[in-house]
């Protein structure tokens, strides 16, 4: 098999290298998968430097996110959930690798229709954005969302999330591509919060300048959506993509009557295990009825695990929307 292993900490993703390694052997509890795509995440560039909350012990692949074919299902189960050439998605560690060996629990079915790349970026983002708008803020038609880094991959998750739930949204961005990316995912309005009073900007856009009800925030935008948060509202925090853990100003929380929801979907499998199959079964079910579609970046192809470092790059640099996908040529595929 061809894999990015780290042997020692990188310190930026145009230093990983692409290695041969043996083929796995899976335990008798594991799948063995056939990775035909790969999806690139922000904390994939933290743990190559070493400074993610969760890293491997050395050496170990990179990657987590992932779609393909199962090659072989456990020996221990004589009723496993998916069968040898089934077309399935995941999340484990190692993504950025020909093969990988997977429990069944980390793993979904690929919606009929739906590509290796655009399945490979689903297992994160969307359940995310899902868990959140939907039952932890409650979102309903006609309310006013206002969804920050509308572009990335858990905001253009979380813009058709709450258009299929018949919600007004307000989309930030920072750039004309990703205002026009956030447009045609369905986003009602965009606003620029790269300048100043754009929370201004945002109340204008709602009934009597009253505010959203909702705010995602994957960003750590807290203290400035106050300003155009309505009285009674939800900011649902999803994380921190500035880098800047916010010291939030307690007093207008209390003075708007202002909910602030925390939101982490890897906590789930242990805390609410139950929530899992719920939250996918009416995720397939959006997906069915075409009110969700994949959010594959496309202004640009990475083929090749060779491409992994470029595709990581660029994500960095926030020079991407949606989800980068690197695809995964096998056998004699990744040769040419």
């Amino acid at each position: 098999m061809r894999a990015i292993q780290v042997k020692e900490y990188v310190k930026g993703p145009e230093e990983l290298t692409v290695t041969t390694l043996p083929d796995l052997t899976p335990s008798p509890d594991s799948y063995l998968i056939a990775i035909h795509a790969s999806a690139t995440n922000f904390f994939d560039l933290l743990q190559i430097r070493g400074k993610y909350q969760h890293q491997p012990t050395l050496p170990w692949i990179s990657g987590a996110e992932f779609a393909g074919v199962v090659l072989s299902t456990p020996s221990s189960k004589s009723n496993p959930r998916f069968k040898e050439g089934d077309r399935v998605f995941g999340f484990s560690q190692g993504a950025y690798a020909t093969q990988i060996c997977v429990r069944e629990e980390s793993l979904m079915p690929i919606p009929p229709g739906w590509g290796f790349p655009e399945a490979a970026g689903l297992m994160i983002t969307v359940p995310t954005s899902y868990a959140a708008l939907v039952y932890r803020a409650a979102v309903k038609k006609g309310d006013y969302v206002l969804v920050h880094a509308a572009a990335g991959g858990v905001g253009l998750a979380a813009v058709q999330i709450a258009k299929a739930f018949g919600a007004v949204v307000i989309a930030t961005a920072g750039s004309k591509r990703k205002f026009e990316v956030a447009r045609d995912f369905g986003a009602d309005y965009t606003v620029d919060y790269n300048k100043d009073g754009w929370a201004e900007e945002v109340k204008k856009l709602t009934p009597e300048g009253r505010g959203v009800d909702i705010v995602y925030d994957p960003v750590g935008m807290v203290n400035t959506s106050l300003k155009c948060t309505a009285w009674g509202g939800k900011i649902v925090i999803i994380g921190f993509t500035s880098g800047n853990i916010e010291t939030v100003a307690m007093n207008r929380v209390l003075l708007k009557n202002v909910s602030l929801i925390g939101m982490t979907w890897g906590s789930y499998s242990k805390e609410a295990p139950m929530m899992i199959e719920r939250v996918w079964g009416e995720l397939f079910q959006l997906i069915k009825e075409g009110k969700f579609r994949g959010t594959v970046y496309t202004d640009r192809g990475f083929r090749g695990l060779e491409r992994v470092g470029e595709a990581l790059s660029m994500l960095g640099r926030r020079e991407t929307w949606g989800k980068v996908v690197v695809s995964v040529p096998q056998g004699a595929e990744s040769k040419l």
